[in-house]
């Protein structure tokens, strides 16, 4: 993920004062018809949260998510891909690696 803005999300948290807050995805990809985002987060359905072209190659999207660790792939015209800009990785069980996000407690407060 590039660029990870992170605001506080109108929507209230799961009631025990956590709230969700967006998180700004970008990812390249210069040939890509479609591309989607798939996780934990999204109980691995790419179907649930493509992402939106800006251009040149340049797919974006905005997750609400409440403080946690999630696990998430791209998804490139039915390739599922790892972040390339992630810092963080952590084998699957399908053989390859899998991009990992944390939203800290802290920035939804």
């Amino acid at each position: 993920m590039k660029n990870n803005k992170k605001r506080k999300s109108k929507e209230s948290g799961n009631g025990n004062g956590t709230s969700a807050q967006m998180v700004h995805v970008k990812f390249s990809h210069p040939v890509a018809g479609t591309v989607a985002i798939a996780g934990t987060f999204n109980d691995w359905r790419p179907e649930a949260t493509p992402m939106v072209s800006s251009g040149d190659g340049c797919w974006l999207k905005d997750l609400a998510l409440k403080p946690g660790t999630y696990e998430y792939l791209f998804v490139a015209d039915g390739e599922w891909l790892c972040d390339p800009l992630a810092t963080e990785t952590v084998p699957n069980p399908f053989g390859g690696r899998n991009s990992v996000l944390t939203v800290s407690a802290h920035d939804a407060k």
